[in-house]
């Protein structure tokens, strides 16, 4: 029996380059297998359903019966509830106003561009103890290290715990995803255990920066008394997981898709060492080209919604292929180009509406600093494995590592 679209779309051997799957996705732009969800697949649709207040991003919605490839895992008692990620106005909202409170504009409009000289000294720490310069896992040795010291600094979570929410951060990833040889029920069990031990390990800091508050966002999380109100206990809980998982796993992502696209087009690897600046297109144009979030899934519409003349039934279950949309040649020209010098880089790659990435700016600037770091020291650097192996995530979708050599190392 041949496989269904979907399921090739989902199957890990496809990883590497879903792109071709996405063109043949979008000749059906409104996609519906059996009673799986509808799947969604060009720019204009994504972007006016991102917008759309007739889907639901709450996972505890009552939806039909909807067989989805990526089912979500049992929240079960005493797990922490949904962050503001996955949550509809008007909690979305509140939550999301909370949070930005200590983060951005306009409450505290320096905070991350503050950063930029830490970001500068984190970066060059890492490529300073880089080591051998013939054979480098950036994942392991760059890519990773780096938004995961970022968020724990920003955050108050000590470094040197990142070995314990590490385990946690990739079972909950790994949620996302279908894998065909586990127990549906086991793996749920997993994703609950480890957002119980998450929440375990983040109430003792919590409670502690309670106590001793610190100029981190964890401690102005913990002690605020805005015109919202102080968030409660769970709340807390769920802010602090989401912004500690979200916060590393895309730019980890984003880095690592951005230098292996750059090695791909050794032209515009050079332009980036010659000239910096580059640096901001070559970073949007990535979130267009390679996104770090390929697909928006577990969406419900609370009505039925006329998309490209098909109707998607209330209660349906709706993915929205942002890498597809990305990739639109109704919407780009030449779209499979890598090109920063677009003129008009609207991409998906952040998401849109009000879902749209909270941590983007912060994202956005660790790739620039990062990227043009590694081009302007990295010598001669090359590719010792294309394509390299993919993680199994097709939703959080990135190299799992990535074999650079280079000639030396710049001062």
């Amino acid at each position: 029996m041949t496989p269904s679209l979907l399921h090739r779309i989902l199957d890990h051997a496809n990883r590497a380059d879903p792109y071709p799957l996405y063109e043949e996705l979008r000749r059906t732009p409104v996609h519906h297998e059996d009673d799986g969800p509808y799947v969604i697949s060009t720019y204009y649709e994504i972007r006016g359903l991102l917008h759309d207040p007739r889907i639901s991003s709450d996972t505890r919605t009552p939806a039909s019966h909807t067989a989805d490839p990526l089912p979500e895992a049992p929240q079960g008692e005493g797990a922490l509830p949904p962050g503001f990620l996955k949550l509809d106005p008007p909690e979305h909202d509140r939550l999301r106003r909370m949070t930005n409170r200590p983060f951005g504009p306009p409450h505290s409009p320096r905070r991350i561009d503050g950063m930029r000289p830490e970001l500068h000294d984190i970066v060059t720490g890492l490529i300073d103890g880089i080591g051998d310069p013939g054979r480098i896992d950036l994942v392991e040795q760059f890519s990773y290290p780096f938004p995961v010291t970022v968020i724990c600094r920003l955050l108050g979570v000590p470094r040197e715990d990142e070995a314990r929410f590490h385990v946690w951060a990739d079972t909950l990833a790994a949620s996302l995803d279908p894998d065909p040889d586990a127990d549906p029920g086991e793996r749920g069990k997993d994703a609950h255990d480890a957002r119980m031990q998450l929440g375990m390990y983040l109430a003792g800091l919590i409670e502690e920066r309670r106590r001793n508050p610190g100029e981190d966002m964890l401690s102005q999380l913990a002690t605020a008394e805005g015109e919202d109100g102080p968030m409660t206990t769970m709340e807390l809980l769920s802010t602090a997981a989401l912004l500690l998982i979200a916060g590393h796993e895309t730019t980890v992502n984003l880095i690592t898709n951005g230098m292996l696209t750059l090695l791909r087009n050794p032209d515009v690897l050079r332009r980036l060492r010659a000239e910096p600046r580059l640096a901001v297109p070559v970073v949007e144009e990535l979130l267009r080209f390679e996104p770090p979030v390929q697909l928006l899934p577990q969406r419900v519409t609370l009505a039925d919604i006329d998309v490209r003349g098909v109707t998607v039934p209330k209660g349906s279950g709706l993915w929205l292929v942002l890498a597809s949309g990305n990739r639109d040649p109704e919407r780009f020209a030449d779209p499979d180009r890598f090109d920063p010098d677009r003129p008009d880089i609207q991409h998906l790659g952040l998401g849109s509406g009000i879902h749209s990435c909270f941590g983007a700016p912060l994202a956005r600037l660790e790739a620039q600093f990062a990227l043009s770091e590694l081009a302007r020291r990295l010598e001669n650097p090359r590719l010792l494995q294309d394509p390299p192996p993919y993680r199994q995530n097709a939703v959080l979708r990135g190299p799992r590592q990535l074999h650079i050599g280079c000639d030396g190392i710049r001062p």
